[in-house]
């Protein structure tokens, strides 16, 4: 398991560090280093984070700040000089909280404990089962089996997924996006966007960057699968 995680640091030499300590730690993937909270939302909307290294004290938006704002359910380690923060970061579920200076044998240690957490959080909540033409997920305490034929999108939801379908009520399991992907066959669907996947014999309708489903629910193309998007356009309606 790899855990894509970011750093967040006004100062260039820390974020310097946590790159070079990320890249020694096999189980961590270092998708991005970023000065200001605000590069790093820009980079939230179309890119998939599992841990985020945030410094508490940043000009224009602190880190506790910025982590309150979130909307995706990210794991954070809070970095900081000051231990008197400590108490506001376990405030927002941290997973750490470790005072600067940072040694490696301090952030392999905190590494470590959010890689606990993440094989502990997905042996208690993955389940998924897949046959030839359709998946079998939990839902409400019941086993659900989804015909794949039926399934028009699926909608990440923080933790959980919304998985909707040609004629009946969405199901809604706790499954991440990610683990759904994988299970799915790729020659039939696609993740357009961080936080969809669609389809593909069911997108009829695209305008300007959107996929439009029954005229109303419109799911963006994000930057990161245009080109893959793209491609398959190019086969299928080229022709």
């Amino acid at each position: 398991m790899k855990i894509k995680c970011l750093a967040i640091d006004d100062e260039p030499l820390a974020l310097k560090q946590f790159s070079t300590y990320i890249d020694k730690v096999p189980f961590l993937e270092n998708v991005g280093m970023f000065q200001s909270a605000y590069e790093a939302m820009d980079f939230l909307v179309d890119h998939d984070v599992d841990l985020m290294f945030v410094d508490i004290n940043m000009p224009d938006l602190n880190g506790i700040d910025f982590v309150k704002s979130l909307t995706h359910n990210i794991k954070i380690i809070f970095t900081t000089a000051y231990s008197e923060f400590a108490i506001e970061g376990f405030k927002v579920d941290a997973i750490d909280y470790i005072l600067k200076p940072i040694s490696f044998e301090v952030f392999l240690k905190s590494a470590n404990k959010a890689m606990s957490w993440f094989e502990l959080n997905n042996k208690q909540k993955e389940t998924i089962q897949t046959t030839k033409d359709s998946l079998f997920v939990k839902s409400e305490y019941k086993l659900v089996r989804i015909l794949l034929s039926d399934i028009k999108y699926i909608e990440s939801a923080n933790e959980y997924i919304q998985i909707h379908l040609t004629n009946d009520q969405p199901v809604t399991t706790l499954i991440r996006l990610k683990s759904m992907e994988e299970q799915l066959p790729k020659d039939k669907f696609m993740r357009v966007h961080r936080s969809f996947i669609v389809n593909l014999d069911r997108v009829t309708e695209i305008e300007r960057n959107r996929i439009i489903f029954d005229h109303k629910v419109y799911i963006p193309i994000g930057d990161q699968y245009k080109e893959n998007f793209q491609a398959f356009i190019d086969r299928t309606f080229m022709l």
